[in-house]
């Protein structure tokens, strides 16, 4: 995420979207004794496969909740149409609310590890999964995100447990440089979150500024729990860049509205944000009365491919669903640990880890639950391409490369995407 913030995020665990963040050292004590859900250790399971969540219901990034969980359930009921796991119907998910705040995220992942899960979708924002990431691996549960995008994770020791479906921002930052050297900049200020998803982002955008001969002339943090944002927006005024960067969630609007009451709107400068910022109602958010104030303001996002007919599906299975990012990085999330669990022949996690990873490379081609189960039957290594696209995970669980998402908001406020760009590691 995320928000917001990305490698938001993607992954599984209890935590906060975005891609992808909030920032924390590794999760709280409970590492020990596995779920109570009928795993075996060792010697597989075929216990009904258990999912929990834990995501934003409340908090910042509480827009990011809705279509990640309904993709969750959304998944959930076509693996069940076509016979469930194993042949075994999956029960509705066990939820918990990771809130913005580290301390709801870890209740909420010791209730859904109560019920005895054997993977949890989450958090949505990165620290909010390193908040419970121990916790939730230590007890042999699998964790995948939709929306990490926090570059921390990719070398995480997390017993091999921890998957994402959002690429890291190690991947976004560039993309972000390049669009805003593309359009004339050169003298760039950047603030962000001070946690891993903002400095993981700001840094990796930084650096790729420099490497295309652009000059950072600010890269600092600010403390996103502030009562106010006036500090950083004068250490942005003081510096007279031609180009802002802001790496943040929903506060972001204050910085946004501080800046353009000094003068440095988007029609003035480059004024870029992230998936943090990739709000439909933003405009709104920060001029309630003439969204156009916004107009030019651009940004970056983990994408997914284009993909009508999931989202048209995912509108009549949750028709109230308006904000629908993330969505499809987390119903791959589901169908990947439910297939790796079909080729396992178990619903441990400890036994299905280790096949994670292949599900998604160097087999034949399927893009649903139903058509990869029947080549797994069929005794066949499969390639899952999922809603979100490509996934072809790397060793550490995530994604090789990525499709980023350059969005812009216009006049009327609204947010419309100018392109998708592919994005790999620097060789």
């Amino acid at each position: 995420m995320r928000f917001t913030g990305v490698r938001a995020a993607a992954a599984v665990a209890t935590v906060t979207l975005l891609a992808a963040a909030c920032g924390s050292s590794g999760g709280t004590g409970d590492t020990g004794g596995g779920p109570t859900g009928g795993n075996t250790a060792g010697g597989g399971s075929a216990e009904p496969m258990k999912f929990g969540y834990v995501l934003p219901e409340t908090g910042s990034l509480a827009y990011l909740g809705p279509p990640q969980i309904e993709a969750m359930k959304y998944a959930i009921s076509l693996i069940n149409k076509d016979g469930g796991v194993l042949g075994k119907e999956v029960p509705a998910p066990v939820g918990g609310d990771e809130a913005d705040d580290q301390a709801i995220a870890n209740q909420s992942a010791d209730r859904v590890l109560a019920a005895g899960v054997n993977a949890i979708i989450g958090a949505a924002a990165s620290g909010m999964s390193l908040a419970i990431i121990d916790k939730v691996t230590g007890a042999g549960v699998a964790q995948c995100s939709g929306s990490n995008t926090a570059p921390t994770f990719t070398d995480y020791k997390d017993n091999g447990l921890y998957f994402r479906t959002a690429p890291s921002d190690a991947l976004q930052g560039p993309v972000l440089a390049d669009t805003i050297i593309s359009d004339g900049h050169s003298q760039v200020a950047i603030t962000a979150r001070a946690d891993d998803y903002g400095k993981g982002l700001a840094d990796a955008t930084a650096k790729a500024l420099q490497n295309g001969g652009a000059t950072v002339v600010l890269n600092e943090t600010y403390d996103p729990k502030a009562t106010d944002f006036n500090a950083p927006v004068a250490n942005i005024v003081a510096k007279k860049p031609d180009a802002v960067v802001i790496v943040a969630f929903e506060e972001g609007k204050q910085i946004i509205q501080g800046l353009i009451e000094a003068g440095l709107t988007p029609q003035k400068v480059g004024m870029y944000g992230a998936d943090g910022l990739r709000n439909a109602d933003l405009a709104k958010l920060v001029s309630p009365g003439d969204p156009s104030k916004l107009a030019g303001f651009k940004g970056t996002a983990p994408a997914s491919a284009d993909n009508p007919d999931f989202l048209k599906n995912l509108k009549a299975f949750a028709p109230s669903l308006k904000e629908v990012q993330f969505a499809p990085q987390v119903f791959d999330c589901v169908n990947i640990l439910a297939l790796a669990a079909e080729q396992a022949k178990s619903t441990d996690a400890n036994d299905f880890k280790k096949v994670v990873n292949g599900i998604t490379k160097d087999g034949e081609k399927c893009t649903s639950f139903a058509d990869c189960k029947k080549l797994i039957d069929e005794g066949k290594d499969v390639d899952y391409d999922g809603a979100s696209g490509p996934l072809d995970f790397t060793e550490a669980g995530e994604p090789g490369s990525a499709s980023i998402e350059v969005y812009e908001f216009d006049k009327s406020g609204k947010l419309t995407t100018v392109k998708t760009v592919e994005s790999k590691p620097a060789s």
